[in-house]
């Protein structure tokens, strides 16, 4: 008796589940801030260089990586004021996000500087999408608006000497998360006579009376304070 062929079926191929898809990696909002992509654009520029001028058209906002920006405003009669000297990891320009279509000051890199331009629409996409970025962001705003405050205050209730003690922690970032690089920007007395609102010869009186108090230090034409320049601010 002659046996049946066996036909053996193959086993049914079972189908590959499909691959998961990855994941976009998560937002680094000091990648996004060190580096160039879609509307962000890394800019250099000189010392003495002007990045933008008051009046000028207001469409993107800045951030500082490496350098220092002055920023200053010019009444109709032609006086100028020092606002503020920021240094990296600051933003500036952010007027324009609050519906501004002109610059309302002046900014000049201090030294040669390194700066991220965002274009606004960008900054508004990842201050909604995006919440370590928005949050970042807000604190160093309302950081800016509180020194705005005690700046005022300095200039009602404090004399020059203070006023100039205080500036000099400022420019040195005193306080801040890099606490502090102790070594300022290169400021002339001009400029610190009007950011502190007092005469260049009484700027020049006080920064000696400092250096011989060891509150502060020359070398090679650079200034490098110490945190005992505090005991001015703080001495009633």
């Amino acid at each position: 008796m002659v046996c049946p062929e066996v036909i053996r079926v193959p086993a049914k191929v079972r189908a590959s589940p499909p691959k998961a898809a990855s994941k976009p990696p998560a937002f680094n909002a000091q990648l996004f801030l060190d580096s160039a992509g879609l509307g962000r654009t890394v800019v250099k520029f000189r010392g003495k260089e002007s990045i933008y001028a008051q009046g000028d058209p207001a469409k993107n906002v800045l951030y500082i990586q490496e350098g220092s920006v002055r920023l200053s405003v010019v009444n109709e009669s032609g006086k100028e004021a020092v606002l503020a000297i920021l240094g990296p990891g600051d933003f500036f320009g952010e007027a324009c996000l609050a519906g501004h279509t002109v610059r309302l000051s002046t900014a000049i890199a201090i030294e040669p500087s390194t700066l991220l331009v965002l274009e606004k629409k960008e900054v508004l996409r990842v201050l909604h999408e995006e919440h370590e970025f928005s949050d970042r962001f807000i604190a160093f705003v309302l950081a800016r608006n509180l020194r705005t405050e005690e700046n005022l205050i300095d200039q009602l209730f404090n004399s020059s000497e203070k006023r100039l003690a205080r500036t000099l922690l400022l420019l040195g970032r005193y306080g801040t998360h890099d606490h502090p690089p102790k070594m300022l920007p290169k400021v002339s007395q001009e400029m610190l006579a009007e950011m502190v609102g007092t005469t260049r010869s009484r700027v020049n009186f006080f920064m000696n009376k400092f250096r011989k108090l060891g509150f502060l230090e020359y070398d090679n034409g650079e200034i490098h304070i110490n945190n005992s320049l505090l005991s001015v601010v703080l001495h009633e």
